[in-house]
């Protein structure tokens, strides 16, 4: 009990370390409890980061910060219109057209597998290959089943998306107008003594803002150079496995290597083991090589500063926690973390305790 209350005494000595622990048990009790619930106000808080930058830079321009957030809106409405009348049709066919395939591929494949045998009799048996295909046949049964599920849940769902169109954009455009009024009613809340508080929330603030705009940025990007190299190379299904190359961004490490396995997939039964599918492969090899040493870095220099080891911990943690927000904000939440160590009281008493003797002598 006595280093237990030591250790209490040394870490939360310091009120405002009190108040800060306060406020992040407080935030993440709110969002698991209420994750759900607050889902549209996340997801306009998402969205609101990602516009609030350029309204900022219209403001600089001296632009009246109600025409910037007009402007910027009215930008925001009519890509929600083009995705929506546009893309995600789009996508949707790709996605029907690719499983109503998905049989003649698995007989495809079937075929090169009932040769196995023949070739290497001493290492694949005839039983071995048809406990291959069965184990594939029931999976996709079952992905099927999946499908449909999501499908008929989908229909019960349109009043959350109808819900989420029309509350989102609402969410969006007064977070945008009213931010420092917003703001101020936060901190309102907030006790006097808040420096340590402020402090870890204009570090944290700044990245995440950052973060959010360079990840947007960097999915379309990765959409854009991979739907145009697919299409170059006559690779079908472009546009799906261009979105999926942009959206596996959200996912650091893990992502770009899941999307590998549909795009190898796609392209051997369509050019076969020869040139053509060693030159997508090697295309999405280049693609990934300069997203990570070259796009990355200019756009999250300043951002992210943490070991790979720590990333994926984070992805793992807060994904377990909260699904796919928490997979997004896993290195902004980490960032978070780490911010909070490195401003904790107890640290900073710890180093002064260490250097006073030797400025004593």
């Amino acid at each position: 009990m006595g280093v237990l209350r030591t250790w209490y005494r040394r870490q939360f000595s310091d009120p405002q370390a009190v108040t800060l622990a306060v406020l992040l048990v407080g935030g993440f009790a709110i969002v698991v409890i209420a994750g759900r619930l607050l889902a549209p106000l996340l997801a306009a808080i998402v969205i609101a980061y990602i516009l609030d930058g350029a309204v900022v830079f219209l403001e600089r321009l001296r632009v009246p910060r109600l025409v910037g957030v007009l402007v910027m809106f009215s930008l925001f409405i009519a890509f929600i219109i083009v995705m929506a009348l546009g893309l995600i049709p789009l996508l949707s066919r790709q996605v029907a057209q690719f499983f109503a395939e998905v049989p003649a591929m698995i007989a495809h494949g079937q075929a090169m597998l009932m040769q196995l045998p023949e070739r290497y009799p001493n290492l694949v048996t005839q039983d071995q290959v048809e406990a291959v295909m069965g184990t594939i046949r029931s999976e996709i049964a079952s992905l099927g089943q999946h499908i449909l599920s999501v499908s008929v849940a989908s229909v019960a769902g349109l009043v959350y998306l109808l819900i989420y169109t029309i509350l989102v954009p609402f969410l969006v455009f007064f977070l945008l107008k009213d931010k420092e009024l917003i703001l101020d009613w936060i901190v309102g809340f907030l006790p006097k003594e808040r420096r340590l508080s402020v402090e870890v929330w204009t570090e944290v603030n700044s990245k995440i803002a950052r973060y959010v705009r360079g990840k947007f940025v960097e999915i379309l990007i990765l959409w854009s150079v991979s739907f145009v190299t697919f299409v170059v190379l006559g690779l079908q299904y472009a546009f799906l496995l261009s979105f999926l190359v942009g959206i596996s961004v959200i996912i650091p490490y893990v992502g770009a290597a899941v999307v590998t396995l549909p795009i190898a997939f796609i392209a051997y039964f369509q050019y076969g083991p020869g040139s053509m599918f060693v030159y997508v492969l090697a295309a999405y090899g280049v693609i990934q090589f300069l997203d990570g040493n070259v796009l990355v870095p200019l756009l999250f220099s300043e951002v992210v500063n943490l070991h790979p080891v720590a990333i994926i911990t984070a992805v793992l943690v807060f994904g377990g926690v909260w699904g796919v927000w928490g997979v997004f904000f896993a290195i902004p939440l980490a960032t978070l973390v780490q911010a909070v160590i490195k401003a904790w009281p107890s640290r900073r008493n710890a180093a002064e305790d260490t250097m006073a003797p030797s400025a004593c002598g």
